[in-house]
């Protein structure tokens, strides 16, 4: 089954609810910045990932974004280009 590339981010109320959106993103991809991730996913994973998610949400507040960034491959490289300052892989975990 091929993997897609997805550009996940988030913008949820509560911090509670927060931490556990970024713990969940933490187990399928990629930090990139405080609340964007990129997941590479298989229709299986992004089904399980977008369930897991629904759970956690309240619909009248929160707001996940899933951006398709096309077939994922194994020499394919994430390419980001920044503006500002330079660009790193955010491997700390977020305290709120």
């Amino acid at each position: 089954m091929s993997r897609i590339r997805y550009l996940v981010s988030y913008d949820i109320g509560d911090p509670k609810r927060l931490r556990k959106v970024a713990r969940t993103l933490e187990g399928f991809g990629v930090r990139l910045q405080y609340s964007v991730f990129e997941c590479p996913l298989d229709d299986i994973r992004l089904a399980k990932l977008k369930a897991e998610i629904q759970s956690l949400l309240n619909s009248d507040e929160d707001q996940v974004l899933f951006v398709s960034l096309g077939p994922s491959a194994k020499d394919a490289t994430l390419v980001i280009e920044a503006m500002g300052l330079p660009y790193e892989v955010r491997s700390r975990v977020t305290i709120i």
